[in-house]
């Protein structure tokens, strides 16, 4: 076992026996939301039977629990803070209202310090039911499903997200959050359904998960900073992705990024870093993906500094400066011709790029190529496909959003 997955081991290990210490030593009081008036007959609205048992738990420290029955919620804010440690225990299913919601969350936990999502229960979002009357290109996004916001010191683990109408999950301004042995599925071709995605956070740890959807597994947006993502199954989706980044003035810079111990499953892209054109300036620095698996994955190592939304008329030059990035031991299969595609910026080019032990060939057996323009690239070890020329080339459009 090498030395960084053994550190990543005992950090997860610490944090999960200091969180639980505090957990345990917070009132046992247990707040079952039948006791509320929920009914768990898919049909009736419990929102405001969830919402009377978060209040209790919030208030005393104790733990909502969902048991036995699927319970049909409308958008719903759980918010603190709260009198100690709460727990919110899902052994059910937890479904959303059918047809088209374009409000900035389904369930919401807000403003929270030492909260608790477990149990063997399913979030369920409804998304077949959006999804065709859904018109990306017109309408504003579909609501996400799982809404984490201002919470510190935090614990999702166990519970499966299916068929978001938008993103299945999103962590927004928080801080010290573990994602532990999550499963989230929606179908390959589900419109922006990311399975998990960050901003403006300080220290996440996703771990033992498997995620499938309709577009990234994961994605790291403006803000991210120190976050580990080990042993995560990714596919079908579009990859594990940083960005994109540099759309917007707020966007802040992404760092101290880790993707180790992770496969890529028939994805649109594998591991990637996606910046906008536009005049911002800012960075994406401190990033390392080791241990990687390509199984057939499009595009297993990817640096896109020409992202304009899958538009392919874009103009201009990226100003997000990509630098200290290394790819260690990334091997497999590559469904795509160009396996390392490191397409970088013309005014602001990618440097301190490292390429260590890489090793991909197309599926069907074949030698796979390189591309670079505009990135100062180092090389360590096997490079299969063989390293490509350091020059300024013109930049390549890429396939895919």
């Amino acid at each position: 076992m090498g030395l960084s997955l053994l550190f990543s081991k005992v950090l997860l290990l610490v944090f999960m026996v200091d969180f639980m210490s505090q957990v345990c030593s917070q009132s046992s009081s247990v707040f079952d939301v039948k006791d509320s008036g929920a009914v768990g007959d898919g049909k009736t609205d419990n929102t405001n039977a969830f919402l009377d048992a978060w209040k209790k738990a919030c208030q005393s420290g104790g733990t909502v629990m969902i048991v036995g029955g699927t319970y049909l919620l409308k958008t719903i804010q759980f918010a603190g803070p709260c009198n100690g440690q709460v727990s919110f225990v899902v052994n059910a299913v937890i479904q959303a209202p059918q047809g088209q919601s374009n409000e900035h969350y389904w369930i919401n936990f807000n403003d929270i310090n030492g909260l608790t999502i477990q149990g063997n229960g399913t979030f369920d979002g409804q998304g077949p039911s959006a999804w065709p009357i859904h018109n990306t290109a017109s309408c504003s996004p579909l609501s996400p499903s799982l809404v984490l916001t201002k919470l510190n010191q935090s614990l999702v683990q166990n519970v499966k997200l299916l068929n978001s109408k938008g993103f299945q999950m999103k962590i927004e301004e928080c801080e010290k959050i573990t994602v532990n042995n999550i499963t989230i599925t929606a179908p390959a071709d589900s419109p922006n359904t990311d399975g998990i995605h960050t901003g403006n956070v300080n220290h996440i740890n996703i771990v033992d998960s498997n995620i499938g959807t309709g577009d990234d597994c994961i994605s790291m947006g403006a803000g991210t900073t120190n976050i580990n993502i080990t042993r995560v199954n990714c596919g079908p989706g579009h990859g594990i992705s940083i960005g994109s980044i540099g759309k917007y003035s707020t966007d802040q810079n992404v760092e101290g990024v880790k993707v180790e111990n992770c496969t890529m499953s028939s994805t649109q892209s594998g591991v990637r870093i996606k910046t906008w054109n536009s005049t911002f300036s800012l960075s994406v620095a401190d990033v390392t993906f080791q241990d990687i698996v390509s199984d057939k994955a499009q595009n297993p190592i990817l640096i896109d500094q020409q992202y304009c939304g899958g538009r392919h008329d874009c103009i201009g030059s990226s100003h997000v400066q990509v630098k200290d990035i290394k790819f260690i031991r990334v091997s497999g299969t590559s469904a795509s011709e160009i396996a390392v595609n490191l397409n970088c910026s013309s005014s602001n080019p990618c440097y301190d790029i490292e390429l260590n032990d890489i090793n991909l060939s197309l599926e069907n057996g074949g030698k796979a190529t390189s591309w670079c323009s505009n990135a100062r690239v180092s090389y360590i070890g096997t490079q299969n496909p063989s390293s490509c020329q350091q020059a300024l080339a013109p930049a390549m459009m890429l396939e895919y959003m």
